[in-house]
């Protein structure tokens, strides 16, 4: 078929490369979000998927946004059978879903209908999901509501950060697509809707969803940890300046802090929650490096009995 991709941060790369890859398909274009400011120079950077693109001597539409009409009217000449996409981070109008003949197919880091919406992965390790994994739908107007071509699944483990997981979704999830795109271009896979019950949202993480309750339990504060892990980034304050959690693990078999109460050993960092312990292991202080928290407490010489959170 030809194929129009529709993509822009890295994690969408592994499946460009996959269809780009494919000898049964052509990436006639490519579609991304418009070049971004990055960088201490704040300067216009071209997305993952542009640069991609770029290398492999294909077309990219950036349109600032998918009704505009030029863009339509250079999809209309493209004509795409079907147009995959992996976080494009824009809303498709009708009149652009309406232009392939098979529609917009996309790959979603969820197990649909369980967390629709900009950040699956995120809420999925928040929530304490065991199990995640990746659909394959057929986009409608709808949020990630559309009948669904196909789902792999894939374990959470313990100590898994967002981006560890989104990474392994986004090289087992490449295979997925290009494997829908085979199965509807040979007629074997068909879409099947999704069920009623389940659905669950996971909006877009803001920074105060990414700011720590030290009265939460310690389970509850690792999940938060791991799922803002690397963006937006998990953070608490100290002495009034905002602190970066990186790292952190609960300590079951130690209960004497109050919530939010420090203890720094030689090489151990410890805070109390709602329930147990949690060890800091990294930290970032504010406009600083990254560094391992018993440096960072050795460095600012914690007074017993202080606190995060303040």
């Amino acid at each position: 078929m030809k194929l129009v991709f529709a993509g822009t941060p890295e994690v969408a790369v592994p499946a460009l490369d996959a269809l780009i890859a494919s000898d049964r398909h052509e990436v006639a274009a490519v579609v991304t979000r418009p070049d971004a400011p990055a960088g201490r120079g704040r300067h216009l950077v071209a997305s993952p998927v542009a640069e991609r693109a770029a290398e492999a001597g294909i077309e990219v539409l950036k349109p600032a946004k998918p009704r505009d009409e030029e863009f339509l009217a250079r999809l209309r000449e493209i004509a795409p059978d079907c147009c995959p996409v992996v976080a494009y981070g824009a809303l498709l109008p009708k009149v652009a879903l309406d232009v392939p003949a098979r529609g917009w197919v996309n790959l979603h880091f969820s197990l649909l209908p369980a967390w629709r919406g900009a950040a699956p992965v995120q809420h999925s390790v928040m929530a304490g999901d065991e199990v995640t994994g990746a659909s394959t739908f057929l986009i409608e107007e709808g949020l990630d509501s559309g009948p669904v071509y196909g789902v792999l699944t894939e374990e959470i483990r313990p100590t898994d950060t967002s981006g560890d997981l989104l990474t392994r979704l986004a090289f087992a999830g490449a295979g997925l697509l290009a494997a829908t795109m085979d199965g509807i271009e040979d007629g074997t896979l068909h879409a099947v809707p999704q069920p009623h019950d389940g659905v669950t949202l996971a909006p877009k993480i803001t920074v105060e969803d990414a700011r720590i309750s030290w009265s939460a339990p310690a389970l509850r504060v690792d999940r938060v940890v791991r799922g803002c892990t690397p963006a937006p980034g998990a953070w608490t304050l100290f002495r009034g300046e905002r602190l970066k959690l990186i790292q952190a693990t609960p300590v079951l078999d130690r209960t004497d802090l109050a919530p939010g109460e420090l203890s720094a050993a030689k090489n151990n960092v410890y805070v109390g929650t709602g329930s147990h312990a949690v060890e800091l292991l990294w930290v970032q202080p504010q406009g600083k490096k990254p560094m391992k928290a018993a440096d960072w407490a050795r460095g600012v010489r914690i007074v017993h009995g202080e606190l995060l959170g303040l």
